[in-house]
């Protein structure tokens, strides 16, 4: 499964490439991360739990980063293991570019494969779970800059919508 998104995000290239290795900025930014722990040098150790449709598992794996140029790109690639429920691996290639706004532009192409239980589950369940989990990770780093969506006091309403609001019109 593959798929690729861009988003600006209001911090300089530098910060953005730096918070991509800080495996703190990282756990923070993976939904279910439990523990990472490493460096961008070793690779990093990662423990993840991951409800996909009716399939709940604990993943234990890597993270690894390669083609590392610093506020330019870099290639963020994992893999694990849950058991039972199968495998899951996945790499994205992250390119930064300055924005107009003075922030940056990232773009990212994201690759992901499952096997075993997970890969029974149909590939619409799980290319629409990987690309939740891509554009989470991103907003989610996104956040880690800008802070939370702001709030209209006026309607009451977040200025960012999730898929919903977006289908029902209102954005």
């Amino acid at each position: 499964m593959q798929l690729s998104d861009t988003r600006e995000i209001q911090a300089p290239p530098a910060a953005i490439y730096a918070a991509l290795l800080d495996p703190e900025v990282l756990k923070a930014c993976i939904n279910g991360a439990q523990e990472i722990t490493g460096d961008p040098t070793e690779g990093y150790h990662a423990t993840v739990v991951q409800k996909v449709g009716p399939v709940k598992a604990t993943f234990k794996g890597t993270v690894t980063m390669s083609d590392m140029v610093e506020t330019e790109r870099l290639t963020i690639a994992g893999e694990g293991k849950g058991g039972a429920a199968g495998f899951a691996k996945g790499s994205a290639n992250v390119t930064f570019e300055p924005g107009a706004s003075g922030g940056t532009v990232l773009t990212y192409e994201v690759d992901a494969k499952v096997g075993g239980k997970l890969a029974q589950l149909g590939s619409r369940l799980i290319d629409g779970f990987a690309k939740k989990m891509a554009d989470q990770f991103f907003a989610n780093l996104q956040e880690h800059f800008e802070g939370p969506p702001s709030h209209d006091e006026a309607t009451g309403e977040d200025a960012k919508k999730g898929w919903l609001g977006r289908l029902a019109g209102r954005d």
